[in-house]
Order: C-alpha cells, then structure tokens, then sequence
C-alpha cells in the first residue's frame, strides 16, 4: 500500500489591529480527498465569495475568518486579509526548492476575460489594469470592486511575489472580478507546483 504523504506546505497565522482581527490557515497541497476546499467568514458575503474562489481553483485548502470595523468601511477588512494571506502564503511556500515559479493563464467568465501572470520571485510587485464598469456589487453589505486592487497590492506585496492582472474584456463587474480571482487562482496553483529539486533562480535564492 502507498503511504498518503503529508503536506509541509502549510501556514496558519492570526493578525490583531485596532480596526481587524483575522485569522487564516491555509494548505498549499490542499487535502488528499477533495484539493481546495475553502471556507470564508469576512462579514463581506461577496469577498467570502472570492476568497473561496481562490482556495477552490488554487487547489489549496483555506480558512480566512476575520471581522473588522466595517460599520466605517470595508477597506481595513479587505486590504488586512490581502496583509495576512501574502504573509501565509510566503510561510507556506519555505525556501521554494523545486517550484516552477512562474505562471500564466487567461480565465473567462462569460463575456469577461482577466489574464493573470506570476512570478515567485521574492520582490514584491503588482501591476492591476482592471477597470469594470464601477457601480458596487450587490450584497449586504454591497462589496465596492475598487478594494480588490487593495487587496490584490497587500497580497502581492506581504507575500513578496509579482502579480499582474490585466482585464482583456469585459462588462458585467461581477464577472470580472470573479474572472480575476480565478485567474490568479490557476496561476498560483501553477507556479507552486513542484517539478524539480533546486532554486529556480541563478541567484540560489528567491
């Protein structure tokens, strides 16, 4: 009988500010069962909705629970867990011996195509030219699309990898958004796959 192996690539981290509390866990290699399975509690019903996205079509198990000041504004709740994600991520991911390191994919939903391009490189850059139409998607509370580029900055920047996101077409704001976490989804999961034994860098390190 094979012996099931046992995922090292795992992170679990909590994060307490005077306008958040998070906590977040997260399994690269996701469960030998079912790979992806996601839960998010954010009191953001449309960011849960995202979150549970980018574990799904990661491929990774994660649990993202927060809570935050959001009778002011849902700003601190999402760019906090973009905080709190990248540093998990970086965590789980170690020193990165053997990973692909980059990846790209295009993902449509519907009349919306995003395209996402990542690099585990160790510098921290985003590059996001999504523009949807703007109106707020419904919810309660509705979920302002403008604050996925704030989360998209803190993930990139705590988890020290390149991220760009770029909106081929589109027109229903929804289906971007959700197209875009999709995309990076995939693309993470491609990049951390492991196919070799070394560093992808001539440098030694990432």
């Amino acid at each position: 009988m094979t012996k099931l192996q046992i995922s090292t690539r795992t992170s679990e981290e909590t994060r307490t500010t005077a306008e958040t509390k998070i906590s977040i866990a997260i399994d690269l290699d996701g469960s030998v069962a079912d790979k992806g399975q996601s839960s998010a509690s954010t009191g953001l019903p449309f960011f849960d909705h995202m979150l549970s996205q980018l574990g799904r079509h990661g491929g990774f198990d994660l649990r993202v629970e927060a809570t935050g000041d959001l009778e002011i504004d849902a700003h601190h709740t999402v760019e906090d867990v973009g905080i709190l994600l990248g540093s998990c991520f970086a965590k789980a991911l170690g020193d990165k011996a053997g990973v692909r390191r980059f990846a790209s994919i295009a993902v449509p939903l519907d009349e919306a195509v995003v395209e996402a391009v990542v690099d585990l490189s160790g510098r921290p850059f985003l590059h996001y030219e999504v523009d949807p139409p703007g109106q707020k998607i419904l919810g309660d509370p509705p979920f302002d699309p403008q604050l996925c580029e704030e989360f998209w900055r803190a993930f990139a920047t705590s988890a020290a990898l390149t991220l760009h996101i770029v909106l081929v077409r589109g027109r229903n704001t929804h289906h971007i958004i959700e197209a875009s976490f999709k995309a990076v989804a995939r693309a993470l999961h491609d990049a951390v796959k492991i196919e070799g034994g070394g560093i992808p860098s001539t440098k030694g390190v990432l």
